[in-house]
């Protein structure tokens, strides 16, 4: 059964973290190993870059650096931790990847979208998931939850407008996509949980269906696993 790349999209206090470990139980309880990444980050190189971009420095970041900076950590993430994992038949969960670069930097920054499709192209080529999962929440709300968690970095100081943009460019991307999901992050956790679960139950299925393997051998794997 050939592995997936899974990604787990939204703002900052979306609630990402705790739904990645859900659907890691999810594929680990289907008899899958698992990898989980982050961007930016990942990779010893990718975490220096995350060092770069998240931090206050005593200058100006240009919207251009912190766009090329997201695609060199996304380069090194893609292609010396996310392919070989999958080539090792291990399913990988991703913490944002290039849908978070188009709503951030293209509709958060302004940066052309003409732009970020070239930089696509140079770094990921036709690599993309499988599914994503997008947590829509107000930005108001998790910018809230965001400050609960600590002090917000540089990214997370950009201002409500800035989000409200990439929450509009994020809407517009998952509404044009037949791989993306949006789950209502406002609700309660549970309920974001049951949400999750249900759509990723559901895509499971589908993707057994098309890859011509039944759910009762799916069913027979999870059974012995769990006698």
């Amino acid at each position: 059964m050939a592995p997936s790349f899974i990604v787990v999209e939204g703002l900052e206090g979306a609630g990402k973290s705790s739904v990645i470990e859900l659907i890691c139980a999810f594929l680990v309880a289907k008899g899958h190993e698992v990898e989980c990444t982050r961007e930016p980050g990942g990779t010893p190189m990718a975490e220096a870059i995350r060092e770069c971009v998240k931090q206050t420095w005593d200058e100006v970041v240009t919207q251009e650096t912190e766009l090329l900076l997201m695609y060199a950590a996304r380069s090194q993430l893609v292609e010396n931790k996310i392919k070989p994992a999958m080539s090792a038949n291990k399913w990988v969960i991703g913490d944002r990847h290039d849908m978070s670069s188009v709503a951030y930097q293209g509709g958060g920054r302004g940066i052309d979208l003409s732009v970020l499709s070239s930089l696509r192209k140079m770094t990921l080529g036709d690599f993309e998931p499988d599914l994503v999962l997008y947590l829509d929440v107000e930005p108001s709300v998790g910018l809230a939850r965001a400050r609960g968690r600590g002090e917000l970095d540089r990214i997370e100081l950009s201002g409500l407008t800035f989000f409200e943009n990439a929450r509009k460019t994020y809407k517009a991307l998952v509404s044009a996509s037949s791989k993306a999901i949006e789950i209502n992050a406002m609700q309660t956790m549970s309920d974001v949980h049951s949400n999750v679960t249900i759509a990723l139950q559901d895509w499971y299925t589908n993707y057994l269906l098309v890859n011509n393997i039944s759910t009762e051998t799916d069913n027979t794997v999870k059974d012995v696993r769990e006698i």
